[in-house]
């Protein structure tokens, strides 16, 4: 089961695990997020890839993590890299743990031997649920709490967690991913800002992986309105 955003690291995941011959299904989740636009691609990309997908509601939650630029309307979006200190905005407290708990719940009840995530090394630095020892953390945690009900070497599977966004764009081209139906940006427009983290990083990836960008930026790199 993997972890579906509808963005370009879940995108490129999925892809990597078809490739790999891997038989998956998606889970979306709405938790109130800004940019829930993000679902409406996640379920264009399931028809691409002819796989199951649910979306669950999780609208309340937004309410109680509030603080977040993602979920809080009071907040505002941060504009600028991922390594500025501002982007620590962005953070929802505990998402990742929520979302992987949930979806190992339904793995488990499918009888399925894992659940894939899209975090990539660029997250590390703000988003402390993206990093390595998390993921080993929660794993033991999973598998403790389903013991006599989960399938043998259950596991939490994340294929880019060392990699860089170049790394995965440069992947997701060799997959042949459909980089325009993709969703990152935060602000949840009818285009992508290009001046939020996710889409600072999202176009800084394509230009230094050598691939064509298929992205509608609302602002060029100078900040100009296209």
């Amino acid at each position: 089961m993997l972890i579906f955003s509808g963005g370009l690291d879940s995108a490129v995941t999925a892809y990597k695990l078809r490739d790999e011959g891997v038989s998956m299904s998606l889970i979306s989740f709405n938790y109130g997020q800004r940019h829930v636009k993000e679902l409406g691609h996640a379920a264009n990309l399931a028809d691409q890839l002819d796989a199951a997908h649910d979306i669950v509601d999780l609208t309340s939650l937004g309410r109680i993590l509030g603080g977040s630029a993602l979920t809080d309307p009071a907040v505002s979006v941060p504009h600028g890299h991922y390594r500025a200190e501002t982007m620590r905005s962005t953070v929802v407290p505990n998402r990742n743990a929520i979302m992987l708990e949930i979806a190992a719940g339904s793995a488990v009840a499918r009888g399925a031997d894992a659940v894939a995530f899209g975090a990539h090394s660029g997250d590390h630095a703000i988003y402390p649920d993206c990093r390595p020892e998390f993921f080993t953390l929660l794993q033991a945690s999973i598998r403790a709490g389903n013991e006599g009900h989960i399938a043998p070497g259950f596991r939490l599977v994340a294929p880019f967690l060392g990699h860089t966004k170049t790394g995965i764009v440069s992947e997701g081209a060799r997959l042949g991913v459909p980089f325009g139906l993709t969703w990152s940006c935060y602000e949840g427009g009818d285009v992508h800002c290009g001046a939020c983290g996710t889409c600072v990083e999202r176009r800084e990836a394509f230009d230094e992986a050598g691939v064509a960008d298929p992205t509608v930026y609302a602002l060029t790199p100078k900040g100009t309105v296209q």
